[in-house]
């Protein structure tokens, strides 16, 4: 079966012109926005400083506000490295973004079909996901919630598009992945948001919170057997950053519901714990409260 073709939209013009701008240019920006949200306009203090509270309660005050601080910088460069995205080389995209052993993803592809591979908002994840498509061998399928805003989430689909992975919405994963279930590939899944829209829910001690997670890797591991792998992301230096794979759930492992969720939230947090400012604390992960909760 044929890989299906799908219209990908343009970039408008402004967007392409300021991601043509040197990367040290856009790094400056960055840490205009790291000064302007701490200084001027504080973004969301107090979602990121109750979210940081309860997370790392053994730490200070002071200590927990100089984080808030480097999660800013980091921010910052994360959103202008994605804007980036419209005009990077592959060339340049291979030297800042880099694989330690995509073999084992490649490998667990040619045995026996497609995988899936789970990773969290760490880092740079969208230059992991334009990585995998120039460099995995393999098609790439990426599962995304459509955004609110029209015009962003075009230009975010065209961004992600950009080196030739297929963008999912996230409703039609389990029909595409049924149709295609045969044809070699990966499918990739930003798994930690909250899943606010899904009935289907996994809860957790997440953070020193009960934490809900989707469960769509669950569904696809047990109903289609495909192996799992989780994707690690590190930041070796500024605009530099470095992937591992892990195999969460090998093909044919049988695992009880939620188990490997479970696995998956465990490992996020402690990729976490190893670089909390590289994680989006200004996001409000836990509107959903397990007490309200419908009992079955």
């Amino acid at each position: 079966m044929a890989r299906r073709e799908v219209s990908v939209p343009r970039l408008s013009a402004w967007v392409r012109a300021l991601g043509a701008l040197p990367l040290p240019v856009l790094h400056a920006l960055a840490r205009l926005f790291a000064l302007i949200s701490w200084y001027i306009v504080p973004h969301k203090p107090k979602v990121i400083q109750e979210s940081l509270r309860i997370a790392f309660p053994e730490r200070s005050f002071a200590e927990r506000e100089a984080l808030r601080r480097e999660f800013y910088r980091s921010y910052g460069d994360v959103m202008l490295e994605v804007v980036r995205s419209a005009v990077i080389s592959g060339e340049d995209l291979d030297r800042r973004m880099r694989f330690e052993n995509l073999q084992v993803l490649r490998e667990a592809i040619a045995e026996g079909g497609p995988a899936v591979l789970v990773v969290g908002h760490q880092c740079n994840w969208e230059w992991l996901l334009h990585g995998l498509a120039r460099n995995l061998g393999y098609p790439v399928d990426a599962a995304y919630k459509p955004l609110k805003n029209r015009w962003i989430d075009q230009q975010m689909l065209a961004l992600r598009s950009r080196f030739g992975a297929q963008m999912i919405p996230s409703e039609r994963v389990i029909r595409e992945l049924i149709a295609r279930r045969r044809i070699p590939r990966l499918l990739a899944l930003v798994a930690d948001q909250e899943p606010v829209a899904s009935d289907r829910r996994h809860w957790t001690r997440f953070l020193n919170r009960d934490t809900a997670f989707f469960m769509g890797a669950d569904v696809m591991a047990t109903s289609l057997d495909y192996p799992v792998f989780f994707g690690a992301l590190r930041r070796t230096k500024r605009g530099y950053y470095l992937a591992s794979f892990e195999l969460l759930r090998a093909r044919g492992e049988q695992l009880a519901p939620g188990e490997l969720t479970e696995r998956y939230a465990r490992r996020v947090e402690r990729q976490i714990h190893e670089s909390p400012a590289d994680w989006p604390w200004s996001h409000k992960r836990w509107r959903l409260r397990r007490e309200d909760e419908p009992q079955s």
